[in-house]
């Protein structure tokens, strides 16, 4: 949470005007990552100091090992705003990102159930460990998803969903590490039967392969990651390479489309992405899907394709 200036200055007073209405307001933020080697992709910083400035009570969760990586509010038991957008500046102006809102009692109360768990106990550790249902909003029908509690469960749902479409697949996700997805995904290209397509963040991406060249701990992904970039059906952005102060301009939404189901929020095609605190909407409703694919496509479309390593 980093909004200097005018943007920062709007929200600021929002809950602060809120907190003076009575309204119990309540701020989660991850806690820094200690000196040494970023997570892919690097968490946003706060400035808690800043934050104690709004008045309100504040739940620092350590960013350790397995960040606290949502983006959501819940609003009155009513209503829920999340997605991929971290609440800084460069986030809202600079990255690619998706949001989305929902009103739905049922949706709000899986959130609430989630934020409890992490705020009771000040950790990532198991929260998000519980079946969430399929509720109905409006025409859709939405399942909400929590990591670290159903992470892996939730990868091998979106890789299931990628191998049972019929017609086309759109991906957006700033990397592509979780095992069940990256094969899958590899699988369907190698096969040619759908429409598959996606962009991710190219230095990331790079960075990754990298990471794994030097470490040798995942290095039987190797090849199919090598096989998504040869198959020229994925461009990637060309961000700035995360450092201390340097602008974070990066591919950053989450999203994938098989067919009419849509999965989007926080959490990244990423090993990692399991085992944070994360948030996913399964979306089943094929206007909402039609318009995200076509969001990835926009997206798709700036970037050239991904470079096969030297």
């Amino acid at each position: 949470m980093r909004l200097p200036g005018a943007p920062g200055d709007v929200v600021a007073g929002a809950i602060r005007a809120a907190a003076g209405r009575g309204v119990a307001v309540r701020i989660a933020y991850n806690e820094d990552h200690p000196e040494g080697r970023a997570p892919l992709p690097p968490p946003a910083r706060t400035r808690p100091d800043l934050l104690a400035e709004l008045g309100v009570p504040l739940k620092a969760v350590p960013g350790a090992r397995d960040l606290m990586h949502h983006k959501y509010v819940v609003r009155d038991g009513a209503a829920v705003w999340t997605g991929s957008t971290n609440w800084t500046t460069d986030s809202w102006e600079r990255e690619e990102n998706v949001l989305l809102t929902a009103q739905s009692t049922e949706l709000a109360a899986a959130f609430a159930q989630d934020f409890a768990q992490l705020w009771d106990a000040g950790e990532v550790g198991s929260s998000g460990d519980f079946d969430a249902p399929l509720v109905t909003i409006g025409a859709a029908r939405v399942r909400p998803w929590f990591c670290p509690g159903r992470g892996t469960e939730l990868s091998h749902r979106i890789a299931e969903a990628i191998g049972s479409a019929r017609r086309r697949v759109r991906i957006a996700s700033p990397v592509l590490t979780a095992a069940p997805v990256l094969s899958t995904i590899a699988q369907e290209l190698s096969e040619g039967r759908l429409d598959l397509a996606g962009v991710v963040d190219a230095t990331q991406v790079r960075q990754v392969q990298q990471q794994w060249a030097a470490s040798g701990v995942a290095a039987w992904k190797q090849p199919l990651l090598d096989q998504v970039v040869r198959s020229g059906r994925f461009t990637g952005k060309r961000s700035t390479p995360y450092g201390p102060g340097t602008v974070h301009d990066f591919m950053h939404a989450k999203v994938t489309v098989a067919d009419d189901v849509a999965f989007a929020g926080s959490f990244n095609l990423s090993r990692s992405g399991e085992t944070n605190a994360e948030n996913v909407l399964e979306i089943h409703d094929a206007e909402i899907a039609g318009r995200l694919a076509d969001y990835i496509d926009a997206v798709r479309a700036r970037y050239p394709p991904l470079a096969p390593r030297p």
